[in-house]
């Protein structure tokens, strides 16, 4: 699948939505598996599973971030991020299994969505974390989002703020299960 190819459907997916349920793997001669989503007001990132050559590349597969802004009606690509994919990147996880912790990031991105201006001052940025959950956790509580976590415990956080947001993983009866400051972890990565 070439990167126009992804990029349509990554605007499908954002018009659409994900397909419920969640593939559990490449199943339809495709090598992109669409991951997650997530939109917050004009800005949006796609993440998907993608095995390098198609499905027949003997190349190990790795996860991608495309981040979107939505100007006057329509998505708008800005740019993107990737890395390397766990081993068994589709078994989700329990929180021993991620180091003690219920939130483990693993990919980060930042692009400007003003590119067009003027002057060199007043970038406005988009940025995106990449998380993986552990199985305990069911939603994500980003200030005022929640956000389902899907069955394969891979999650995108978008924000255009200055300041990243704290992401809290809750348990399915909503308790708080563990909270992770992503400034703090960019500044550490």
């Amino acid at each position: 699948m070439n990167d126009h190819e992804v990029h349509a459907e990554c605007v499908r997916l954002l018009r659409e939505g994900l397909p419920e349920p969640t593939a559990a793997g490449f199943d339809d001669g495709r090598g992109f598996l669409p991951l997650c989503l997530d939109v917050d007001g004009d800005i949006a990132v796609v993440t998907f599973l993608r095995r390098p050559g198609g499905v027949s590349g003997g190349l190990p597969p790795f996860i991608e971030g495309w981040m979107f802004h939505r100007r006057d009606g329509e998505w708008m690509e800005l740019g993107g991020a990737g890395g390397s994919a766990f081993d068994e990147p589709l078994a989700r996880r329990s929180a021993a299994e991620l180091g003690g912790r219920h939130l483990q990031r693993y990919g980060t991105g930042r692009t400007v969505r003003n590119a067009n201006r003027l002057l060199p001052w007043g970038a406005k940025w988009v940025s995106q974390a990449r998380l993986r959950v552990a199985a305990e956790a069911s939603h994500l509580r980003v200030g005022n989002r929640m956000l389902e976590v899907p069955a394969h415990g891979h999650t995108v956080v978008v924000w255009g703020a200055r300041r990243a947001p704290v992401v809290e993983a809750l348990a399915l009866d909503g308790a708080i299960l563990d909270a992770l400051d992503l400034d703090y972890t960019l500044a550490r990565a």
